[in-house]
């Protein structure tokens, strides 16, 4: 007669294996988002580069500035179409300047957007109709106050009497 003997191979609970299998889940999704922003990042960057090849300095009066819906800025319908669907009705930081004789609706960035001064010439770095830097303005930029949270107002007001 031949007897078997049956050895634990390893003896672990429902909730230590549960928390395993939840660990190697976790480290999995960690490295393909590592992977994905990588690769995000360098399509970012040679997405920049081309607009700085493409890029002109040009002098230009601003009129007006606001937060507009992409539909209603007023833009050619081209860029509309181009402009994936999630994002048509988000609402983009919109300038519309007099350059030369002309006055244009432009989109620009939100860093550009904050500082770029209304009724005032300025000189920006712009690529077809968005604005990318601000080199200089005729009497100055604008200076935003830094925004205070909640509670740095609060230890503020407390301090202040």
């Amino acid at each position: 007669m031949m007897s078997i003997s049956v050895l634990p191979v390893l003896a672990l609970s429902a909730l230590s294996i549960t928390l395993i299998v939840v660990l190697v889940v976790l480290i999995a999704l960690i490295v393909f988002l590592y992977i994905y922003g990588n690769k995000l990042q360098k399509k970012q960057e040679t997405a920049q580069k081309q607009m700085q090849v493409g890029a002109q300095t040009v002098s230009m009066l601003v009129i007006d500035k606001k937060r507009i819906k992409l539909k209603e800025a007023g833009f050619p319908q081209i860029v509309i179409d181009q402009t994936p669907r999630y994002l048509r009705g988000s609402k983009v930081p919109v300038v519309k300047a007099k350059i030369g004789p002309k006055i244009t609706t432009l989109m620009c960035d939100e860093k550009v957007f904050e500082v770029i001064p209304v009724k005032k010439e300025v000189k920006v770095v712009m690529n077809g109709i968005y604005i990318m830097e601000i080199k200089s303005a005729r009497g100055g930029l604008e200076e935003r106050p830094e925004k205070l949270g909640f509670f740095k107002r609060m230890k503020k007001n407390i301090f202040k009497k």
